[in-house]
This record gives C-alpha cells, structure tokens and sequence, in this order.
C-alpha cells in the first residue's frame, strides 16, 4: 500500500476541515495533533485554504496534511505546492485524477457507484473516497462494492459521526473515515480550540475503545501459580483454564507458571485496533517494543509498550 494510504488507515479518522480565516490553522492543526488526530483535509472551497494548508505544514510537519473538494488541475499543483500531500475530490473526474497520476501525487477521488470503482481500478488507484456515504447507501452499499473489487480501499465521508464510526471501521476495506464533527465550522469561527481537542480526543477514544482485558501476575513457579489462579476462581466464581505457559482464572486474571515481562507481571488492553492505538500513542510521545509485535497476517494483533506501570508491563490487543 501507498505509504501515505498506510499512514491514513493508520490514523483512522481524516478531519475534513473548512477554513475562512487564515489565521485559524496553526490554533486548529495544534488542537488536532494534541487530541490525536494529526491529520486534516483541508477543503478549497474557501480563498483561504492554500494559505491555511502552507501554515500547518510549516507548523507542523509530521502531520498528515491534504487538499479537499478539489475540481481543477490549478488546483491541485496550488495544493501540493503548499504542502498537501494528497488530494481528495467528491467526484471522479478523469482529467484530474489523470494528472496526479502522471506527476505520481496521491489523490483519493469520490465514488459512489460501481463504474466510479472500475475508473479508479483504470488509473491503478488503491483507495476511493465514497461521498456522500450515508446518502449514498452507507456501509451496506460499500460492502456490495467491495465484493468484486476486493483490492480496493474505501475512506466514507458524509454522515460519519461517534454514533456510526465503529461500524464503517470494522468493515476491513474502510481505509478511515473523513468526518466533521470535531472541526464544525462554528467551533472554528468561535475559537473554540480547545473544545476541538476534546471533542478529537473523543472521537480518538470512541475510535479505538480501550477496554481492560486481564492482568498478568507473575508467579514463582508452576504450584504457585495454580494456587493463585484457584484463589481468584474460588472468589468469584470462575472457570480455571490451564495455558501452557500460564493459568487463567476466567478472562480477567492469568498466573505466570514463571516470570514473565514486568517487575509484578503485565496489564492487556483490549482495543478495536491494535495499529491505530500505536499510531495514536505514539503520537502522544509513547514507545513501543518491536519485538514483541505479534501479526495476524498483515494486521497486527499485539505489542507491548516500552515503559513499565506500577511493575507492570503493558500489552495492546486485538479485541
């Protein structure tokens, strides 16, 4: 895949910005990246979006930064030339997807149809947009789609919201979901930043839904840890499962027959997806052991953070 299309599924939400000041990009790009999001789409349907994209690449340039609502040519070398580094259309037109192809620049243009996906196909894209999705028949209409065109990626936009994400994200072809909500126009003019971080924040959280899935404690051999786990059960009430290098008490508990990672053991923590939460964490200045990843194919299932909680190492999961 496209390296900047990994970097995209990675992040798993695009906000699609409207900019009519200028000077909102650099408060709004810091309000994205400290929520989580470093990542934005930045509409052409206002004068200003040019400016606004040159300011947050130049701010901040690990974010992921690209040009929405582009319909010409001049457009798209306006965009690139300020920083974007790829270009999203409502519609599929096949003059401008026929140039970012020839000057291999990314562009993710709207579908919403079979022939708009054979088009894309053509011109050897790896990922669509599909605008407006909950008009145009929503998560339902893209798993049809996807059915014979099962190499291509799709990035809803139109109606995405906390309510509906999981459902588009839990589809694996959904490359990520553009969306609004967190950057409404009226939080903008209002300079309402702050506001824009929590609600990114949130939708980060929604997005990959952190859930405790058990602790590990580390025992001093074999007999010990049988013990602990038949304490556990005996307290509340659940099944002892013996693993080959551990014994669980139900789900919540599981006794290291030796010591394992972590001073006193480790904490898993369950979430949707394991890529995106490193992708988020690592934003937020958390690093991961990568020796410790384990993969399910090309997806991957778990991984252990680098730093020590409590005496506790910490693994991330796949729910």
């Amino acid at each position: 895949m496209n390296e900047i299309l990994n970097k995209i599924q990675k992040t798993g939400i695009v906000p699609v910005v409207v900019l009519d000041r200028a000077e909102d990009a650099k408060p709004l790009a810091k309000a994205l990246c400290a929520g989580g999001l470093p990542c934005a789409e930045v509409t052409f349907r206002t004068e200003v979006a040019e400016e606004s994209i040159r300011i947050m690449a130049e701010n901040f340039p690990d974010m992921l930064i690209g040009a929405g609502t582009v319909l010409t040519t001049e457009q798209v070398d306006r965009a690139v030339a300020a920083g974007a580094s790829f270009i999203v259309s409502p519609g599929l037109n096949p003059e401008i997807v026929r140039y970012c192809v020839s000057k291999d620049i990314l562009i993710i243009p709207g579908t919403t149809n079979p022939s708009d996906v054979e088009q894309a196909i053509q011109f050897g894209l790896e990922a669509v947009k599909f605008f407006p999705a909950e008009a145009a028949g929503g998560l339902k209409m893209i798993q049809s789609m996807a059915a014979p065109y099962h190499k291509m990626m799709f990035m809803p936009t139109g109606g995405i919201n906390t309510k509906n994400i999981n459902d588009y994200l839990a589809f694996s072809k959904i490359l990520a979901c553009g969306g609004s909500w967190m950057v409404s126009s009226a939080l903008v003019k209002e300079g309402a930043f702050d506001k824009i971080e929590a609600l990114t924040r949130e939708a980060v959280m929604k997005m990959l839904d952190f859930r405790l899935m058990h602790v590990g404690i580390n025992c001093e051999g074999e007999k010990d840890a049988f013990e602990t786990a038949k304490q556990f059960s005996a307290l509340f009430e659940l099944e002892t499962k013996e693993g080959a290098g551990s014994i669980f008490a139900g789900s919540m508990l599981e006794a290291m027959k030796k010591p394992g990672r972590g001073k006193n053991g480790h904490i898993a923590v369950g979430t949707n997806s394991v890529s995106r939460a490193v992708s988020y964490l690592e934003s937020q200045g958390i690093a991961f052991l990568p020796e410790t990843a384990v993969y399910e194919g090309e997806n991957l299932k778990a991984v252990y953070l680098e730093q020590e909680i409590g005496g506790f190492a910490v693994h991330l999961v796949k729910k």
